[in-house]
C-alpha cells in the first residue's frame, strides 16, 4: 500500500515535527484540539483507519476492537506500556501492534531519582512552606527530613527503566536490592552491586525506599497489594513512576494518613487523572502528573518511532517495536 494511501488517525496532539512528517507521509486525520477521544470517538476512528495512534490513556479494549474496520491491521501506539490495548483481541483480529520502548529509560529514570531525593528531604514541602509566607528564617530544627544516603533501594522490576534507576541511586550511596521476573546477568548485579530477592515479601521487609519500576500487567496488578504494603517499615517510603495500578492505592493512602509509612513519591495513579482528594491534603507526599516521560526531545524520539513502525509496517516488513504481531 503506497504512503499517500494509507489512513493514519492519531488520537492525541504530537510534537509539530512528528505531525508534520506523518502529513508529508500518509494520509492523516489529527486531533487538534487535543481533547483525549470518547469510546464513541474511538470506535469512529477504528472504523477509519488503516492505522491507529493512539496514546496510554486511549482504551482499545475488545469492544472498540470489535466494531473496527477489516482494512485495520496495525495499532502504532504512542508510548512504551500497552495495558491500553486489548492484545488479546487485537491478536485474534490479525492486528499487529507496536509501542516505542527505550526511549523513555533515561527521562523516567531522572524523575524517578527526583521522588526518591524530593520525598525524604521535604523538597516540595518546604516549597509550600516558602511560597505560603511562613518562613521566618532558618532554624536548627527546621524542616529536618531524612538522609539517603547510606540507605537501603528496594528497585521493583530491573528492567530498562530499574537498571537505570539503580545507577542513578548508586551514585548517590544508596544500596541497590531488587525483586525481577528473572534474575539479571551477573555483570550487571556486578556493576550495581545490586542483591537480589526471589521473594518480594522479604525484601520489602528491609527496605528504607521502594520504587516501582514494573509494567502493569494482569500479573503485577495490586502486586504492591495491602497485604505486601503492611511489610514495608513505618520509615519507609513508596515510589511509584510506573503505572498507578501495581499499587493498591487505597491502602497506600491508608498507611500514609496512619503515619505506617514515612511518605511516597506518585507521578502515576490508579484511577487517572483522578487523584484521592486524602492524598492531595498530605505534606508527606509529592503528586505529579504523571510527567516522568515528559521531555521535549522524548517525545520526538516517541514519535520518530512511531513513524518507523508505520513505514516499516507499510513496506510489506516486521515493525522493529512489535508487542504482537498480525497479518501484514
Amino acid at each position: 500500500m503506497p504512503y499517500r494511501k494509507t489512513k493514519v488517525v492519531v488520537t492525541r496532539k504530537l510534537p509539530d515535527p512528528i505531525e508534520t512528517r506523518m502529513m508529508e507521509l500518509f494520509d492523516v486525520s489529527l486531533n487538534v484540539e487535543d481533547k483525549p477521544y470518547s469510546q464513541a470517538q474511538l470506535v469512529e476512528a477504528v472504523q477509519q483507519a488503516d492505522i491507529l495512534v493512539p496514546t496510554v490513556t486511549d482504551r482499545i479494549d475488545a469492544g472498540v476492537l470489535s466494531q473496527a474496520n477489516p482494512d485495520l491491521r496495525l495499532i502504532a501506539s504512542f508510548g512504551a506500556g500497552v495495558d491500553h490495548i486489548d492484545l488479546a483481541t487485537a491478536r485474534q483480529r490479525g492486528i499487529t501492534v507496536t509501542n516505542t520502548p527505550g526511549v523513555l529509560t533515561e527521562d523516567t529514570a531522572d524523575m524517578t531519582l527526583a521522588l526518591i531525593l524530593a520525598v525524604p528531604r521535604r523538597l516540595t514541602e518546604g516549597e509550600r512552606y516558602l511560597r505560603a509566607g511562613d518562613w521566618t528564617g532558618w532554624a536548627p530544627t527546621g524542616m529536618l527530613g531524612n538522609r539517603i544516603w547510606g540507605k537501603r533501594l528496594g528497585i521493583v522490576g530491573m528492567g530498562r527503566i530499574g537498571s537505570a534507576v539503580a545507577r542513578r541511586a548508586r551514585a548517590f550511596g544508596m544500596s541497590i536490592h531488587y525483586h525481577n521476573r528473572n534474575r539479571v546477568s551477573d555483570e550487571l548485579e556486578q556493576e550495581l552491586e545490586a542483591t537480589y530477592w526471589e521473594s518480594l515479601d522479604q525484601m520489602l521487609a528491609r527496605m528504607d525506599i521502594v520504587s516501582v519500576n514494573c509494567p502493569h500487567t494482569p500479573g503485577t496488578f495490586h502486586l504492591l497489594s495491602a497485604r505486601r504494603l503492611k511489610l514495608l517499615r513505618p520509615h519507609a517510603y513508596v515510589v511509584n513512576t510506573s503505572r498507578g495500578e501495581v499499587v493498591d492505592e487505597n491502602a497506600l493512602t491508608r498507611m500514609l494518613e496512619s503515619g505506617e509509612l514515612a511518605g511516597a513519591g506518585l507521578d502515576v495513579f490508579e484511577h487517572e487523572p483522578a487523584v484521592n482528594p486524602k492524598l492531595l491534603a498530605m505534606d508527606n507526599v509529592v503528586l505529579l502528573p504523571h510527567m516522568g516521560s515528559a521531555t521535549i526531545e522524548g517525545r520526538l524520539d516517541m514519535g520518530e518511532k512511531v513513524i518507523i513502525n508505520i513505514k516499516t509496517f507499510v513496506d510489506g516488513h516486521a515493525p522493529p517495536d512489535r508487542v504482537i504481531e498480525g497479518l501484514l
